[in-house]
């Protein structure tokens, strides 16, 4: 029988480099066809999204690499609590000290499920991890200079939100939704664990760079596509302003180390608003739901997607109006 394990091949930098210059080169080359204003502003977002998030998508597969081939299982055990509904909170508050954007999370939450992390947990991390970092708060306090509340506010409602999805997929989550891509996980004896990480790193890196693709594609349609005209009449109520701005995190999909820069920018709104901005956006966009799909299925992305943009929206609200 043939062995059914297959090796890297031998082309695998050059697949790399591909994966990360080809969507690139083609929409400038298809930009510089069309010479449309339209078409010149999509291509510029489109390329602005891709080129923002690749470097953190690289650092993501490569920690997730990491851990698959050098971190011990045991690990984890020693780490989590043993109880899920308590490790949760704790997989959750562990986002707060590792930078990464939520392309770097879905492969690392992906790396975690298949190390025997509990999957309301490696959810967890994944909302928060985007949202709360250093990096992150860092930024949001450059962004809004004299507002500490906000960064306070910022890191709250990012914490409930991913600690009360790790929960509701502790009492609703269904393992026939959860399709994570078929990967081996963990070392093998005998096996270079070098050799182990650059497979990993190899395959998460180039499913998701698909979809990232994909979802700064979208991204860009949209910002084209909207008018200005739609923007300033939802500024004008505080509740349309609030959903409304919850709507463009998610198809702006900026990155979450600078999307607080673009929350200060929109002075318009309410400062409710604007949270929810900076917590819908790392935790629901469309790269990062095109991610999860690739990742762990889309059931799951749709089920998952849906219901922390509810319990995002309505967490910022809440902490907004006593924080803020």
């Amino acid at each position: 029988m043939a062995d059914v394990r297959r090796g890297l091949p031998r082309s695998w930098p050059l697949l790399l480099v591909c994966a990360a210059v080809l969507p690139g080169v083609v929409l400038v080359l298809v930009g510089r066809s069309l010479d449309e204003p339209a078409v010149q502003a999509w291509r510029t977002v489109c390329l602005a999204v891709t080129v923002q998030a690749l470097p953190f998508l690289l650092l993501g597969t490569a920690l997730s690499g990491a851990i698959n081939a050098f971190v011990p299982a045991s690990v984890f055990n020693r780490l989590l609590p043993k109880r899920a509904v308590f490790a949760v909170p704790v997989a959750g508050a562990a986002g707060v000290v590792l930078p990464g954007c939520e392309c770097a999370s879905v492969p690392v939450a992906n790396s975690l499920i298949g190390r025997g992390v509990p999957p309301a947990a490696a959810f967890a991390f994944l909302l928060s991890a985007p949202a709360v970092n250093p990096v992150v708060l860092t930024a949001t306090a450059i962004a809004f200079p004299g507002s500490p509340e906000m960064v306070l506010a910022r890191l709250v409602a990012s914490l409930i939100t991913a600690a009360v999805m790790g929960w509701l997929w502790l009492w609703r989550g269904r393992e026939e939704w959860l399709k994570p891509a078929v990967r081996h996980t963990g070392h093998r004896p005998g096996e270079s664990r070098w050799t182990e990480f650059r497979r990993g790193f190899q395959h998460d890196f180039l499913h998701a760079g698909g979809f990232l693709v994909v979802g700064a594609m979208a991204a860009a349609t949209f910002n084209v596509a909207v008018p200005r005209s739609v923007v300033d009449t939802f500024s004008d109520s505080v509740w349309l302003s609030v959903l409304f701005l919850a709507v463009l995190a998610i198809v702006l999909a900026v990155c979450s180390e600078a999307d607080a820069f673009v929350a200060a920018s929109l002075s318009g709104f309410s400062p409710t608003a604007r949270l929810t901005f900076m917590v819908v956006g790392p935790m629901v966009d469309l790269k990062l739901i095109a991610l999860q799909a690739g990742t762990f299925g889309r059931a799951f992305a749709v089920r998952f997607s849906s219901a922390t943009a509810v319990v995002a929206v309505v967490c910022s609200v809440i902490v907004g109006g006593v924080l803020l």
